[in-house]
């Protein structure tokens, strides 16, 4: 899309000069948390593939490449026969086998990369163009840093694998990981709503809190989620709704590893009960807020968002009900994982929409020029 001018704000033409920029800016946005949820997909197949340990070094630049011929392919296989998931698990194995392996994880390595590009080369064409205001510019670089460091947090998740007698990640460090997605795409999502071209009135201040105290909700499940997988804690307690019989486990077995802090990351008892807990609460607090809403908001917009966001946790639950029955098949596992991203989509979407969008934001009267170059246009001047 060719990006042209903006006349000075006030002008009878500004608003349809600004309308392609914000189009742009919501749908490349848009894009880019699809690419998000994409991006976990892919790392979920590749944890529950055992992949994510099948490259051993971090080269930001230079993994880009795959092994190009069998000397290349000897070499890697030679480094992962050297990691103790290798020794412990997979001793034996054919250069084949570990190729199905590796290409996984390269896979999700190199769309991480692809998304950084998608990420900073459009929003370079929207700065200099002045597309965003200044509180849209201060988002998108803050977004930028987390996910520049996000490629950081996935080695150090993938460096607590290689250490002596592990054979997969650290559960805490895959919980971040996890959840530092969550947040970009909650972020993605949030901005992408607030270029909303019509205006909306703010909710009630009751109804922006729940459906803000919902999405954060949802974020906390998210972790608690990474720890369940990290732990494999999914296998542990495969019944529903007690836990082996139990609906509430005995506290010697809720609280049996010292010190006492590390049964919320270790106890696979602990972790998967926190997590069913969890899912519980935010089930009950959607559905609260959507009764809420439409009550206070009957016919709204608002309204509908809330129960869309209600009938998603509601689904949620029972594929993860249903993830936990079949004692976590592949499919199950990654719709599950997906599924979560989709919640967390919709619910920061109407927490964006609950606050209301004014017909003015993000670019119909965008900056004369580039956010970031007012000295050097008032020098010209």
């Amino acid at each position: 899309m060719q990006l042209s001018p903006t006349l000075p704000a006030g002008t009878a033409s500004s608003d349809a000069k600004a309308r392609p920029y914000r189009r742009a800016v919501r749908i490349w946005l848009y894009l880019l948390a699809f690419l998000v949820i994409v991006m976990v997909a892919l790392g979920g197949a590749t944890r529950l593939t055992g992949s994510g340990l099948s490259i051993t070094e971090w080269r930001p630049v230079t993994g880009s490449v795959p092994p190009l011929s069998a000397a290349d392919w000897a070499v890697e296989f030679e480094k992962y026969r050297d990691t103790p998931q290798y020794r412990i698990l997979n001793e034996g194995m054919g250069i084949d086998s570990f190729k199905t392996l590796y290409w996984w994880e390269w896979g999700h390595r190199l769309l991480g990369r692809l998304i950084g590009l998608a990420f900073f080369l459009p929003l370079i064409v929207f700065w200099v163009h002045g597309a965003l205001d200044r509180r849209l510019a201060l988002g998108l670089v803050t977004l930028g840093i987390v996910g520049a460091f996000q490629g950081a947090i996935g080695w150090v998740m993938v460096a607590s694998g290689l250490q002596p007698g592990m054979t997969a990640v650290a559960p805490l460090k895959l919980a971040l990981h996890l959840t530092t997605a969550s947040i970009i795409l909650a972020g993605l999502v949030w901005l992408a709503a607030g270029t909303r071209e019509d205006a909306l009135t703010p909710a009630p201040a009751r109804i922006r809190a729940g459906a803000v105290v919902v999405m954060l909700l949802v974020l906390v499940q998210i972790g608690l989620g990474g720890l369940v997988a990290g732990s494999h804690a999914g296998l542990a307690y495969n019944t529903w709704p007690t836990m082996n019989g139990d609906l509430v486990p005995p506290l010697d077995g809720l609280f049996s590893a010292t010190p006492w802090i590390e049964n919320f990351v270790d106890n696979v008892t602990l972790v998967q009960f926190n997590h069913r807990l969890a899912a519980y609460c935010v089930v009950l607090a959607a559905l609260l807020h959507a009764l809420d809403t439409r009550l206070t908001l009957p016919g709204s917009g608002a309204a509908r968002r809330a129960t869309g966001v209600a009938c998603l946790t509601l689904g949620q639950v029972a594929l993860g009900i249903a993830t936990l029955l079949l004692a976590v098949p592949l499919w199950a596992a990654l719709a599950h994982q997906v599924f979560a991203m989709l919640v967390l989509t919709m619910a920061s979407a109407h927490a964006r929409l609950s606050g209301g969008t004014a017909a003015t934001a993000t670019a119909i009267h965008p900056p004369a020029v580039p956010f970031g170059f007012e000295q050097l246009a008032g020098r010209r001047a």
